[in-house]
């Protein structure tokens, strides 16, 4: 196996992480939201806290290194436009990413407030989820469209 190739999978493996974790966290958090459950929501949101910090991180740093070493390795040129529109997709992706974070942060912390006071779910908690759900669609749509653009490389 060479070196490209090498390099090549762990770059493809982390496009999986982050595709994989980002579809597995929305599931999961929307389906302990539809509870209403503050203690289930409390304990699913910690989860995806840690797993977003884990795996999604990890790819999200690991992704452009494992690219540039691509590029160098197969000489790619930095103004082709397939890597040029990639790497505004990757922005835009972070742009919605980095607040979802600090979101389930605040939903988490939220529920666990009203499950230790044995209370509903406040307002602030409702209002986030939408603003989380809503930050999904441009976030991970541009991560999709960052996976077609490697494969496909169309321009």
């Amino acid at each position: 196996m060479t070196l490209y190739f090498l390099v090549k999978f762990v770059h493809v493996l982390g496009a999986i992480v982050i595709l994989g974790t980002g579809t597995g966290i929305a599931f999961f958090m929307l389906m302990a939201h539809r509870t209403q459950d503050p203690e289930f929501i409390a304990r699913t949101a910690s989860v995806v806290v840690i797993a977003d910090a884990i795996f999604t991180l990890s790819a999200v740093i690991l992704q452009p290194v494992s690219g540039g070493v691509l590029m160098l390795l197969s000489a790619t040129s930095m103004t082709e436009r397939w890597l040029l529109a990639s790497l505004a997709l990757y922005a835009i992706a972070g742009l919605f990413w980095v607040p979802v974070v600090f979101m389930q942060i605040e939903m988490r912390d939220l529920a666990r407030k009203a499950a230790a006071q044995r209370s509903a779910l406040p307002q602030r908690y409702f209002a986030l989820f939408r603003r989380w759900f809503a930050f999904g669609f441009p976030g991970f749509g541009a991560t999709v469209l960052i996976l077609w653009l490697m494969i496909a490389k169309p321009f």
